[in-house]
């Protein structure tokens, strides 16, 4: 009997089908998110097919916060396209006019979506894997791009924490989302009980899952920046009340 299946996975979940577990796309991205300058009517991102000896159809999508597929304000450009092997190729993020109407005080977040289709196999008993990368996409509004200063004094370091019963409140007042991906009670701790990454968003306020005594008076939390990388952020704490200790946070380029 033949077997020609495809399924739609994530990477590292491969486990489940008796795979490799951690199974490396063939189509793979440039970066870990995309940041949408909405001053600018697109913006790129760079694809590759590292696989050196067949050819990919890359497809790509936008889903909205709730995981809904949409085609406005934003769309693919291609939707699907070929890869040759071991060749570069651009997704275009094209901006519609219904951009326009985002909110322009803040950040909106989608998620980019770019599945790799194998070519089809002429071969009997074959499982064929579409997998899939899905990272975060922020469209940043013009009114609030970032000025040189700001990205030398992180707007993450605003973030503020307040003991409310057994848990901290993390209270984010600047117009931008921020992810939080680790908490910890020292700097080379390891990451506190209970602790799952969440995404604060503008203006926001979300619970921290460790508990405040796991966390202690001194917390520290990671954050990811526009270029992927994870400063760790050192606070002091008051009474109730957190703030970020800029001198003894870790250098944040």
């Amino acid at each position: 009997m033949m077997l020609n299946t495809r399924a739609t996975l994530h990477a590292c979940v491969l486990l489940a089908l008796g795979l490799s577990p951690c199974a490396n796309a063939a189509i793979g991205l440039d970066r870990t998110r995309v940041i949408f300058d909405g001053s600018k009517d697109a913006t790129s991102v760079n694809i590759t097919n590292n696989n050196t000896q067949l050819p990919y159809l890359a497809q790509g999508w936008i889903e909205d916060e709730a995981g809904q597929k949409i085609t406005t304000p934003l769309i693919v450009l291609p939707p699907v396209q070929r890869v040759e092997p071991g060749k570069q190729s651009q997704v275009k993020v094209q901006a519609l006019p219904a951009a326009k109407s985002l909110p322009q005080d803040r950040e909106t977040v989608y998620y980019f979506n770019l599945r790799e289709i194998p070519p089809r196999s002429d071969k009997s008993n074959t499982l064929q894997i579409a997998l899939q990368t899905r990272i975060k996409l922020f469209y940043r509004p013009q009114a609030i791009t970032p000025s040189q200063q700001d990205l030398s004094n992180p707007w993450q370091e605003k973030l503020t924490l307040t003991r409310d019963g057994e848990h901290y409140t993390v209270s984010n007042p600047t117009p931008y989302y921020v992810t939080l991906v680790d908490a910890r009670s020292t700097r080379d701790g390891k990451t506190a009980p209970g602790f799952e990454p969440l995404m604060v968003p503008p203006k926001g306020t979300l619970t921290l899952g460790p508990t405040a005594k796991a966390l202690g008076t001194a917390p520290y939390l990671a954050y990811v920046n526009d270029y992927g990388g994870r400063p760790l952020m050192a606070f002091t704490c008051s009474g109730d009340t957190c703030k970020v200790n800029a001198q003894a946070s870790t250098p944040h380029e």
